[in-house]
This record gives structure tokens, sequence and C-alpha cells, in this order.
């Protein structure tokens, strides 16, 4: 499909207006869905350890796939994977630059193996050959090139046991046993086992040295509940002499720290008071950091030091967005950098770092150049408790003529909520956002409390307060946006996946009257039997979800995750919901979304249930992805009235099956007689 196609897509279902008129977002052109949720022309571009070659995420007969292209010609680019179905989505160089190393599962269920393929092409290999296993990479160093450390969890699904790969022959050779119940390992350049994190009783962890394979009795550190989701050991320097870690304690945000291995002593390399430290850029021969970032309202790099000073500073100068370097040559030569802002979908660069030069590779979603794309505002807003609450605004295109961050008239709006719940909302390219907005809706994203990024006080306050104060702080979020002018109470939609998900169900149940409809997207409806029904490989983290959910093996812990389940005041619905569900979800399993169906049906309330048999945890085929969000927008244009491209043949084209509501949802019943 071409742009102007995309672009114009269902455009005589919405009277576009001629081009003289002023934009409104009413006559702004529908962007289609497939451009913002089909797949990226390339994603994910790296460059090989040894400069040799350049790599990214493309499709391939409809399915991404890996390819490879050598430096010196990018246009000689050549698939050398050939998935026919799952699309790969994450990989790795091999450090000794022979092969791409990737994971995939079948059918969204998290049993993730590892396969490696030559950049030369031929055919890809399966190197955990192993049913109902998840691979975890434990260890990648620049010194030992010629294999890495793997853990499977074939002989224990809730223990990962440490194996070394050898990438030349795929041999596996166990190296550790994890008999012990240990939650994750370190390990240094050479590859040897130095670490090991266990949970504790009350939440927290504690980090063992680990020397001669053996793990010591003695915790050499400590953590604690309230920094469990903000303390963690962060890696060596390459001569093991320095222990990085992104460190809490004794603080409220996250700094960054660095140990002394041999004395313990430890000092602060950098912190901020408004957010954790966020990510790191690290010598790729001496793994001494030299950057680092913090995610307040937006990412921000700091260097530390010369080494890497200059380079951010001409990248930001020529680059217009946010950075993120993505790869780096062993030389260290050469960088792949990706730049993109709310409005614009990212790009891939290749920077030459003695030349001082940015070549462009290539942009994800060229397809969207030229769009109606509206800008994502940050914002603070005031929870009832004085919480600052760091969210995100997105307009219709036209609706904000004098550009004061709020629309000329009120809007319908869509609260989105981030799933987790122990992640964020950040700023940058979201089509999510973008698809919402071009319908004529405002969308708005906002970090409740238990969000991560923001201190552990703030993660700390959402313990125990799933459907309460973080609800609260959800609902805060909808009167600022009403009494700013940015909609109206009666014409608010809440929409989300897993947490999100969570949230929509609870906002529907528990606020019957606060919400106009909702969307949920794996959401779970009963907390205990979601703590019930928790992946094997969870098992370590199981006691900090009793701790910051409620405890099912206590008669007060039983009744709270009770009174949060939306299940139990399903027939308080009463206003419109549509629910998405993947049936091979490892974490929120299907029956979550199959209860609360059930009790609405027996109440005879309506409610419109799509699943997807061959989806986890979201929906990761695109047709998948597409087919939901067609169902998706013509129920929210009923019940907000904003624009909706048709339906047309996506369910058709997806594996999609509407177990229940079909008349419920504009339009689906007749795409089913397709």
């Amino acid at each position: 499909m071409t742009r102007t196609a995309l672009l114009l897509a269902a455009a005589a279902a919405v009277g576009l207006a001629a081009a003289a008129t002023a934009q409104t977002p009413a006559n702004t052109p529908l962007i289609a869905r497939e451009a913002l949720f089909g797949n990226p022309e390339k994603t994910a571009g790296r460059i090989s350890p040894d400069g040799k070659w350049l790599s990214w995420i493309a499709p391939r007969d409809g399915v991404l796939n890996l390819w490879v292209a050598p430096a010196a010609n990018p246009a000689a680019a050549q698939a050398v994977t050939a998935e026919k179905s799952r699309p790969i989505r994450q990989y790795f160089w091999a450090p000794d630059s022979s092969m791409l190393l990737y994971v995939n599962d079948k059918g969204g269920d998290e049993n993730f193996l590892l396969y490696g393929v030559s950049p030369v092409g031929g055919q890809e290999r399966l190197l955990t050959p192993f049913e109902k296993t998840r691979v975890q990479i434990v260890g990648v160093s620049p010194l030992v090139r010629d294999r890495i450390l793997v853990g499977v969890n074939n002989r224990d699904a809730k223990w990962h046991d440490i194996h070394s790969l050898d990438l030349k022959s795929g041999k596996l050779t166990p190296l550790m046993m994890n008999t012990g119940g240990y939650a994750g390992f370190l390990t240094d350049a050479k590859l040897v086992v130095r670490g090991a994190t266990k949970s504790r009783d009350d939440g927290g962890s504690d980090y063992f040295r680990v020397v001669d394979g053996k793990v010591e009795a003695k915790p050499l550190e400590q953590i604690g509940l309230d920094d469990s989701l903000t303390t963690t050991p962060a890696g060596y320097t390459t001569d093991g002499r320095t222990l990085y870690w992104i460190d809490s304690r004794g603080r409220n945000t996250a700094a960054l720290v660095a140990q002394d291995v041999a004395s313990g002593a430890k000092r602060v390399m950098a912190e901020d008071g408004r957010a954790d430290i966020g990510g790191a850029l690290a010598n790729p021969r001496t793994g001494e950091v030299e950057a680092y970032a913090v995610n307040y309202l937006r990412n921000e790099w700091t260097p530390l030091g010369n080494a890497v000073k200059s380079d951010l500073a001409f990248l930001q100068g020529r680059l217009k967005g946010d950075i993120a370097v993505t790869s780096r040559t062993l030389a260290d030569d050469k960088w792949t950098v990706a730049v993109s802002s709310a409005t614009q979908p990212a790009s891939t660069y290749l920077y030459d770092r003695k030349a001082k030069t940015v070549t462009k590779l290539f942009d994800s979603r060229p397809v969207l150049a030229g769009a109606p794309l509206s800008e994502m505002r940050p914002l603070e807003i005031r929870s009832r408790d004085g919480k600052t609450l760091v969210s995100y605004l997105t307009l219709p295109a036209g609706s904000d003529p004098d550009a004061d961050g709020r629309p000329n008239a009120p809007v319908p709006m869509v609260l989105l909520v981030h799933g987790g719940p122990w992640g964020r909302d950040a700023y940058g390219f979201n089509g999510t956002h973008q698809w919402l907005a071009n319908r004529g809706y405002a969308v708005l994203s906002t970090n409740f409390r238990a969000s991560t990024g923001f201190g552990k006080d703030f993660v700390t306050a959402g313990n125990l307060q799933w459907g309460r104060t973080m609800h609260d702080d959800l609902l805060d979020a909808v009167d600022w946006a009403v009494k700013s002018g940015v909609t109206t109470a009666d014409k608010v939609a809440i929409m989300g996946g897993s947490y999100g998900g969570y949230a929509t169900l609870a906002g529907l149940a528990f606020t019957p009257d606060r919400f106009a409809c909702g969307v949920d997207i794996v959401g779970p409806s009963n907390l205990e039997t979601l703590l019930k029904t928790i992946p094997p490989y969870w098992e370590a983290g199981k006691v900090q979800f009793y701790k910051r959910m409620g405890d099912p093996t206590t008669a007060e812990g039983l009744a709270l995750l009770k009174e949060r389940s939306p299940l139990y005041a399903a027939d308080k619905i009463k206003k419109p919901l549509l629910i998405g569900q993947g049936a091979n979800d490892p974490r929120v399993k299907q029956a979550e979304s199959d209860q609360i169906v059930n009790a609405m049906k027996a109440k005879g309330i309506p409610v419109t249930y799509v699943l997807f048999p061959d989806e986890g945890h979201g929906f990761a085929r695109p047709v998948n992805n597409i087919a939901f969000n067609a169902v998706a927008e013509n129920f929210l244009s009923r019940c907000l009235g904003g624009r909706a491209e048709p339906i047309g043949d996506t369910l058709g084209k997806s594996t999609a099956q509407v177990l229940h509501g079909a008349e419920f949802a504009p339009g689906v019943a007749a795409a089913l007689r397709k």
C-alpha cells in the first residue's frame, strides 16, 4: 500500500474537507491502521563487534526476520532467517561476530529458545533444543568470544541452571546447577560466575559471592523489599576490579554506584533527585561506564568524564530527537544510533567517531512521513494526596491551533494505562497514542503510584493498593483533564493491557460511573487465580508479588485480593466493555478473561470478547494486532463519537475468534459474515 493510500484510507467515511479549510480533528486525514501497526520497514539496526556487518529486523514474506549486509554496502542486505509465522523481535551479535543470536517462542507461550545463524546465511541452528524451556542470557564477554553463558530451566521449571554454550559446535556444557533456588547470577568478562541473588522472606533479595563455583553462605549485600525494584548489581568492568550497582539504598532515587571489589568501598558516580538512573553507556572493551541516562519527563544523557562527551554533543546537535546508542564495535570506532521523537518514528544512523559523520541507514516507518502526527506533551499532575504523577498527553491534530497544550474545545479522551504495574509510560513515538489521537481523542497516560523510574518511595506507595490509591491516581488524572478543559467527564474511556487491562476492569467495576466504556487487553480479573497461575520461572519473585499485591496464604491477604478483584464486582459493570485475550498467555491465563465474561453473561451485561489462539501476553503478529484495533476503534467510535476506519477484512486475515458479543461492537458481526 502506498503512503497516500495509507494516509487517506477510509477518507470517504469521514468526509474530508477541502484542502483550503483549516485543519480540525474532523478533517484531518485518517491514518490507516496498517501504517501504525503493520510491520516496520526496518528496525533494530546493529553493527557487528568486528565492524564488518550491519544487521536489522525487517519483513520477509510478511514476517519479521533478520537481515544482514556488509557494512560497506548496506544495499546488499539479505535475509538470513526464514521465520514463517512468529516475528523475530530481539537479537544480538555473538562476541566473535560469527553469528547472530536471537530468541523466539511459539504462539506467545514465552518459552523462548535461543537460535543462531551465520551472517553469510545458511540454516538457522536451535542452540537450546528443549521443550517447555525458557532461556536466559547469563554472560557475554568481549574477552571470551567463542562461547557465552546461558541459563535453561529444563531440569526444574522454577530455576535456571547455567551452561556454557560453544558457539561453533553448539555444545552445551553444564557449569553450575541451580539447586539452591537462586533468582539470578552475575558473571565477569572471563565468564566466571561471581555472584548469585536469592529472594528473601520479606520480598527483598540477598546477593552472595560465588567462589570457585560455590555460593558463599553469608550474603555480601542485602536488599530489602522497599529497594528491591530499584537496586541491582549492574555488571563488572572488564578487569573485574569494579562492580557497578543501580542502588537506592540510603536514598530515594536509584544512583549509579561503583564498588571496589577488593575493598568493598563504594562511591556514587551519578544520581538525580527527580528519577532513577535508567541507563548507561559502557565502553565495549573496558566495561567502564562513560555516560548515564535519567528519564523524568524525557530521557536525558549525561557524560561521565570526556570519553564520549564530544560524541554525545555531536549526535545531539546533528540528530533532532531523542538518541539511543544501540551498538558499538569492539574497536569503538563506529556506533549505530537510533533517533526518534513523539512525531518521528525511529530512524537509524551509522556514526563514524573518527570522521565525525552520521549516515542514515533507514527509517523504521517511512510510510508515516508527512502524516498528521500529534505532539506528546509531558505533564506533572498532582494527586489528591500530593504526589507528582508524571503524565503524557497527546491531542488530536487541529484541536490545539494556538499550541498551548489544551484543545480549544473539549474532546473525547482515552485514558491509556500502562502494564506492569512495575513499569512506566515515557515520552516518545507511541503508535497507540497517534492512532487514537488521529481518531479524534485526547490520549492521557499517567504514571500512577507503583510505576517505576521515579524512586522507591513512589513504587512502595503502591504496595497493596491495586484498585485503590493506584486507581485513585488514574481518577485524579481524569479530573485534571476535565478541569483543564481537555475533555468532559462523560466522554472518557479507559484502555490498557496487562495491569492496564486490570485497571480497565477495575474502572468499570469499582467506579462504574466514571468511564463511558473500556478496552481490556490481557487483563487479570481475579487476583487470587492470577497469583495461583504465574509461570513457574517466576518462583523467585512470588514473595514480592505477595508483599506488593496481597498474600493469598493468609486469610487477610486472601480477603484483600478478593476485594480488589473486578470479577467479584462484575455485576456492577454497566458501561460497554471490549476484551482481547491471547490463548497462550503464560502470565494472565485465558481463564482470567473467561471468568469475567461468563460472570457478565450470567447477569445479562453486554461484553464483547475477542480471543487469538496463536497469541500470548499481547498480540505480536501484526495481522492480529490490527484486527483487534479495528474492533477497538469501531467500539470506541460508538462509545465516544470519534472516527473509525472500517473493519473491512482485518478479522478474516487474522486468527481472531469473537467468542461473545459481536453485536455489541459496531461492524464486527458484518465483518464476520464476509
